[in-house]
């Protein structure tokens, strides 16, 4: 079977929430449901337990997978490859929770989870740093100590990677069959939950907005995105808060959630709509945030050939799509208000004719990138 023939997908989000949503579709068969999902594991499971369904499974076995290919946010420097998963890469990905706390333990939970119902099968972890791998010293490079980044390994590792791979590969590919320029200066914007942005030169990344951890660069659903240390020492020396507390206030706390009280954008969409003034400076801001990085990319760049937008907020709000390509012709971005609204599952345009710089609305799909990426590895 070709690596890209799709039997079956799905997706849960709002997880931890009681109103998360499961999605389970196949060829004859489309699932949707509300109901609370309290945590990463419950959610693996109830995705197991219907693949082998006797009505709606599209196996009978778990001995018919052979493979499972596991998204894994930080690899830190240990990791710049795909790699089929052991006791030590699980170590690893263990020690690196501190830098991705909201993500690396519930990865390292769904490789357990998978083990234990896939028991055959090879497990492959997909790390989100390894297309960053490519960023020269000059932007990856703190200007800290030299023996933290020699010693301790601190640095921009960058994130989202298999996104922002697949989707400037897909927009590449789109430019010159369109024979509309050669791609080789592309902004990539991963709008979701968590956000960010990459600098991608003749289809590598060369800058990106997250950096050491995924915390910091644009505003995201709970993160703060960029933020003056200061900020962080007067919390703690000042108000008294304690390091766990910034932490936890910095990571859980911030972002949209602590400008709105909303952590989905589709509910702080609809208040500003009704006139919530909270939840319309914080769109505002989340799209100031996202200019400020079009503007010092471009400049990295030295030139821009197109705009990215993908992921769900990327790719289903054009208000957010709006508000960023707006006052922007000076880097010759210039927004179809009509395309704009158009909704499709395929890559499209949604500038004018006249616009120097192209502006693609990609849908990425992180899960095709990783069987590709894990069938490659089994392969050779």
């Amino acid at each position: 079977m070709p690596a890209n023939e799709v039997i079956c997908s799905g997706m849960i989000d709002r997880i931890g929430l009681e109103t998360s949503n499961f999605t389970y579709v196949t060829d004859t068969t489309k699932l949707e449901e509300t109901l609370p999902i309290a945590n990463h594991k419950i959610g693996l499971e109830k995705i197991a337990a219907l693949l082998m369904d006797k009505k709606l499974g599209v196996i009978t076995s778990t001995e018919e997978v052979e493979a499972v290919g596991h998204r894994v946010v930080h690899g830190g420097s240990s990791f710049s490859n795909t790699v089929i998963i052991t006791s030590e890469v699980k170590d690893k990905i263990r020690q690196l929770f501190e830098l991705a706390p909201l993500h690396n333990p519930a990865n390292l939970e769904g490789i357990n989870v998978a083990e234990e119902i896939f028991s055959s099968a090879q497990q492959v972890a997909v790390f989100d740093t390894a297309f960053h791998q490519t960023i020269p010293v000059v932007a990856h490079k703190y200007a800290i100590p030299n023996y933290l980044l020699t010693e301790n390994k601190i640095r921009v590792y960058g994130f989202h990677g298999t996104s922002h791979k697949y989707v400037s590969e897909n927009a590449i590919h789109y430019l010159k069959q369109n024979s509309l320029n050669n791609g080789s200066k592309i902004i990539t914007i991963h709008l979701g939950n968590g956000c960010s942005m990459t600098a991608i030169k003749d289809g590598k990344s060369i800058d990106h907005t997250l950096g050491f951890g995924p915390m910091n660069g644009l505003i995201m659903g709970t993160r703060s995105g960029d933020i003056d240390q200061s900020v962080i020492f007067y919390l703690v020396n000042s108000l008294g808060y304690s390091l766990e507390a910034v932490n936890t206030m910095l990571q859980k706390q911030s972002g949209m959630l602590g400008l709105t009280g909303y952590s989905d954008l589709r509910d702080i969409e609809a208040n500003a709509e009704n006139g919530n003034a909270d939840c319309q400076l914080a769109l505002a801001m989340n799209a100031y945030r996202i200019k400020k990085y079009i503007g010092s990319y471009s400049a990295v760049l030295n030139g821009l050939d197109a705009i990215v937008f993908t992921a769900g907020i990327g790719e289903n709000s054009s208000y957010i799509r709006k508000l960023v390509c707006a006052d922007m012709d000076y880097f010759g971005i210039k927004l179809d208000a009509s395309k704009n609204e158009i909704r499709s599952k395929e890559i499209r345009e949604i500038n004018t004719a006249d616009s120097k710089t192209k502006i693609l609305v990609i849908p990425t799909n992180e899960e095709i990138e990783i069987a590709n990426q894990v069938y490659e590895l089994l392969l050779n």
